[in-house]
């Protein structure tokens, strides 16, 4: 394996960087996701939606560990139309945190195939100037020349692929949670409105 990743070139040092980034990002998100409490506590989620009321505003919101429960009790601490604005503000928090590390993959997945593709043409230019001073009567240098330039080119490719699927995982995770949380949001925002006396302003 040593001796395979040394004929590959300096381009090998960058992809393995690149192959070191990707794990390390795709096992810390894999790690944030096992243990995001998104709306785990169904029970309590319900119970709150359902038995609404201006009295709970004074419930305290950062002890909760569940999110949706933080982003709802957020909203009933700021009634009316600031509402929205808090939970709005509790989901893009939530949010960000969801995508830290995502500019990451991405940017490994469109960098290593290139930085593949450029150590291969850098042998094969290696290649032709061995061809230029060997001449043509010793083809098996040119050849093998040719070969040691390709393994960047199937490292960096390999990188990318293997990089790809927990990069599309994780945003599918990060779409789905961006709906629970405006589902939920949605429910609290028509519960409030139901709880509102006939003919009062929606700004009071």
């Amino acid at each position: 394996m040593w001796e395979l990743f040394q004929a590959g070139g300096p381009l090998m040092w960058p992809l393995l960087l690149c192959s070191v980034a990707s794990l390390t990002v795709t096992l810390e998100r894999a790690w944030f996701w096992i243990f995001l409490d998104l709306d785990r506590d169904k029970a309590a989620i319900e119970s709150l939606l359902e038995n609404f009321s201006q009295e709970e505003r004074s419930v305290p919101v950062q002890k909760d560990k569940c999110l949706v429960l933080k982003m709802l009790k957020s909203g009933i601490a700021h009634p009316g139309s600031f509402c929205t604005k808090a939970m709005e503000a509790v989901a893009i928090d939530a949010v960000k945190s969801m995508r830290r590390g995502m500019p990451v993959l991405d940017t490994i997945i469109t960098i290593a195939p290139m930085l593949g593709i450029l150590g291969t043409v850098l042998g094969i230019i290696s290649s032709f100037e061995m061809l230029g001073q060997a001449g043509v009567e010793d083809p098996k240098t040119v050849v093998a020349g040719i070969a040691e330039a390709l393994i960047t080119t199937a490292a960096g490719l390999s990188i990318s692929a293997a990089t790809v699927f927990p990069f599309n995982y994780f945003n599918t995770r990060i779409e789905e949670a961006q709906d629970t949380l405006d589902a939920y949001g949605t429910r609290l925002e028509l519960a409030q409105e139901n709880c509102r006396p006939a003919g009062k302003d929606t700004e009071d």
